[in-house]
């Protein structure tokens, strides 16, 4: 697991998880520590095209706009189809998780790659599981991972948004949950 803090927020729909990121922008937050996570839900619109150019993401969908446009900011972008969740959209660090893992055939027991991922960037199991059913319910995850003063800086930025839910995790209190 990482060793790395990271904060996690919950939102409902995409255009709170859009502000959130653009408010971190404007606080100086660096763009490659946040992953953003959300469900393609919109099932009546067939995708017709994914591609990622160098850090360039472009979707096109019903939500098109909003997947180009601020995930351009964005390290990295992938599209999963995960058995049980579906069709989901993933950009930042996490696309590096969750590629590592599948790529070293890494179980974590229960758990979806989205899930793998999450775990293997030290977020606690119990954590993962209520992330994955917000997920499930076309909520966004929105996550910031990086040394303790850059999180915290994030979690009060983040906190002035109102998200759903939102979780600062640190190997101290992965460590002290695991015993």
């Amino acid at each position: 697991m990482s060793e790395q803090n990271a904060v996690v927020a919950v939102y409902a729909s995409h255009l709170e998880a859009e502000a959130a990121v653009k408010e971190l922008q404007r606080g100086g937050i660096d763009m490659h520590s946040l992953s953003i996570v959300g469900k393609d839900s919109h099932t009546d619109e067939h995708v017709v095209g994914y591609y990622n150019t160098g850090d360039r993401m472009k979707y096109w969908g019903k939500t098109g706009a909003f997947w180009g446009g601020f995930w351009g900011l964005l390290f990295g972008s992938a599209f999963f189809a995960i058995p049980g969740l579906g069709p989901v959209l993933v950009a930042g660090p996490l696309v590096a998780w969750i590629v590592g893992g599948l790529e070293g055939a890494a179980v974590v027991g229960g758990l979806s790659a989205i899930g793998a991922g999450l775990y293997g960037m030290g977020i606690p199991k119990d954590s993962v599981v209520e992330y994955e059913l917000a997920l499930k319910t076309d909520k966004f995850l929105l996550m910031v991972h990086d040394k303790a003063s850059e999180v915290e800086k994030a979690k009060n930025i983040i906190t002035t948004t109102r998200p759903i839910n939102m979780t600062l995790h640190s190997p101290e209190t992965v460590g002290a949950t695991a015993r």
